[in-house]
């Protein structure tokens, strides 16, 4: 079966999670835990995420935290960061994916894979990074 956009973002969205569990954001380390994925149409798209995360990471960081209301990245849910880091990564980088997109596709893996607070704190992050 074809990968659709919504789990290769999901799969994004795990590739940096175990990036940040190694503290590891180097590209080759992101395809190594690629390797066995079949992303098909998307590995373009998830290759540009990856790869957008790896060189700007600071500065995604730095859009969060001041976006976080006291909850630094430092401090939030490994997998809510994770979360945050993609769609952050595509609202500030990648012009062809639309805002509100990348922000309801982030609230969706939130219900997903975060904490109950967690799509409502990642929808706030989110759309003041927007």
């Amino acid at each position: 079966e074809e990968m659709n956009r919504r789990a290769a973002r999901e799969l994004a969205m795990k590739c940096v999670f175990q990036m940040e569990a190694q503290n590891e954001f180097e590209k080759e380390n992101a395809e190594k835990l690629l390797r066995s994925a079949d992303m098909g149409e998307q590995k373009e798209y998830i290759l540009r995420v990856i790869d957008n995360i790896c060189k700007n990471r600071d500065g995604v960081d730095e859009a969060i935290n001041a976006c976080s209301k006291g909850w630094p990245v430092s401090r939030m849910a490994k997998a809510d960061l994770a979360i945050i880091r993609v769609a952050a990564c595509e609202i500030l980088f990648m012009d062809d994916i639309p805002k509100a997109v990348a922000i309801n596709e982030g609230v969706e893996l939130a219900k997903r894979y975060g904490s109950d607070q967690s799509p409502a704190f990642i929808n706030a992050v989110l759309k003041k990074i927007g």
